[in-house]
């Protein structure tokens, strides 16, 4: 009887959770080796140095791009390198946005250029662009209450920042809003705790049966600015000029690559970030360093000539940044497996110090990965809370796959989301050896159980 079968006899209820406890505490000098291995041994630094190289060669890799397939093609050759197995693409169509040149400038009440990004998915301006006067709001409620004003200005959103879950409503909808009141350009103050002049891009979602408008981010330095203005009640003029394109979509892949189980290797654990980035910056934090602790988790593994029970599986995802399209043809192409993911990981928070993992599960599982996160408190990483915050991975955990996202201290992930400051600068040797070795010690234990995690 196959592990998978085996828990759907004995179901949750008749799950013997002591026999596990028992199973992963006999694994420990297994975990200290990997803990080891990453942060003492040959493998130090191994991560990091390794995104050094892939994010100073190519750079921002934005989906639909010829470099994001360059660097595709670059990853696929180094996994085969290192050992892997299985390593391949698999196709995934994606969108292919093109920002083209862009300007912002205040013409009143005096001359002063913007710092600014266009959004994806963003249309252009005309080519002579965009003059008209501003209107700045700081809420949706308050563009409501002056939607009198808005017809034919430039909407300016000056949103508090709260967190990056509520505040990122004004980059995603602001546009569709600003049209409905009849405004011909819309520009939202940058989704960040913190600027320093940085303009900060990102995904912006236009509406059905709504006129689509030019939309870009502008520094919040700049949007307080022209509030103040607003509040004093002087006029405010900008023009904007934005060449940006909605091509027609184009093939690009998922980077897969595995370490084969020994007993059921039909059953997959698999860990992942995504490969794909903005087009500004190095997309080092995001989300390179998901993607290479993703990579980094295997090759631990392989290095210490471990094999586990079933199939540990990397997957680099393509165009996360505009809507997980690699992930949903990832979807598409193995749903009919989902019984057989035992577990899927996904890091895309950052990679800075861990402090465990977060989980999407039921309470035999949440107690289970508990127990395996003993095993890091040599790392102090020992923190399971509910909740995994991974996207491309919804796909499998809203259909009852167990899942994890890598919970670490990143309250300075939204310093550089999304902004020419997302640089190797970031990132921290060490703090990704300790993210990589919580990455591999939970996705080999979970791998190395005699029974799939229940459901």
């Amino acid at each position: 009887m196959t592990s998978a079968l085996l828990l759907l006899n004995v179901g949750i209820n008749g799950f013997d959770i002591n026999k596990i406890k028992n199973e992963i505490y006999n694994k420990r000098y297994i975990a200290n080796k990997i803990i080891h291995l990453s942060i003492h041994g040959a493998a130090q630094n191994q991560s990091y140095n390794r995104l050094a190289n892939f994010t100073d060669k190519f750079g921002n890799r934005i989906a639909g791009s010829q470099n994001l397939e360059n660097a595709i093609d670059n990853m696929l050759g180094e996994l085969t390198k290192d050992g892997l197995e299985n390593v391949h693409g698999e196709k995934a169509m994606v969108p292919h946005w093109v920002r083209g040149e862009e300007s912002a400038v205040m013409l009143k009440p005096r001359y002063h250029p913007l710092s600014m990004l266009g959004l994806g998915s963003s249309i252009g301006t005309p080519p002579e662009g965009i003059k008209a006067e501003v209107l700045v709001v700081r809420t949706f409620d308050e563009l409501k209450r002056k939607s009198d004003q808005a017809k034919g200005k430039i909407v300016v959103y000056n949103q508090k920042w709260i967190d990056y879950g509520t505040s990122v409503a004004y980059r995603q909808n602001g546009a569709t809003a600003a049209a409905r009141v009849g405004a011909v350009a819309s520009l939202i103050r940058s989704v960040t705790a913190l600027s320093i002049n940085s303009p900060h891009t990102g995904w912006q979602d236009y509406q059905v049966n709504v006129t689509k408008i030019p939309t870009a981010c502008i520094t919040v330095e700049d949007a307080e600015m022209m509030w103040r203005m607003s509040q004093r009640g002087e006029k405010i003029v900008v023009r904007l000029k934005m060449n940006a394109e909605n091509l027609p979509q184009v093939e690009s892949r998922n980077t897969v690559a595995e370490i084969r189980g020994s007993t059921y290797p039909d059953e997959v654990v698999l860990v992942s970030g995504h490969l794909d980035s903005w087009d500004v910056g190095q997309g080092a934090m995001d989300d390179g360093g998901g993607a290479f602790i993703s990579w980094q988790a295997l090759s631990l593994i392989r290095q210490l000539n471990l094999r586990p029970k079933r199939t540990l599986r990397a997957v680099l995802w393509t165009a996360e940044e505009e809507g997980t399209f690699g992930a949903g043809s990832y979807w598409q192409q193995h749903k009919e497996e989902v019984h057989k993911f035992d577990f899927v990981m996904e890091s895309d928070e950052g990679t800075f110090t861990p402090t465990g993992i977060a989980i999407t599960g039921n309470n035999a599982t949440m107690e289970i990965i508990r127990e395996i996160s003993k095993l890091l408190e040599p790392i102090k990483a020992t923190q399971v809370l509910s909740g995994q915050r991974g996207e491309d991975i919804l796909y499998w955990t809203s259909r009852g796959v167990p899942g994890g996202s890598l919970l670490n201290k990143n309250d300075r992930y939204s310093y550089f989301h999304h902004s020419n400051g997302d640089t190797m600068t970031v990132q921290n040797p060490h703090e990704m050896d300790l993210c990589s070795a919580v990455w591999a010690v939970i996705a080999f234990i979970v791998a190395d159980l005699e029974d799939m995690l229940p459901r």
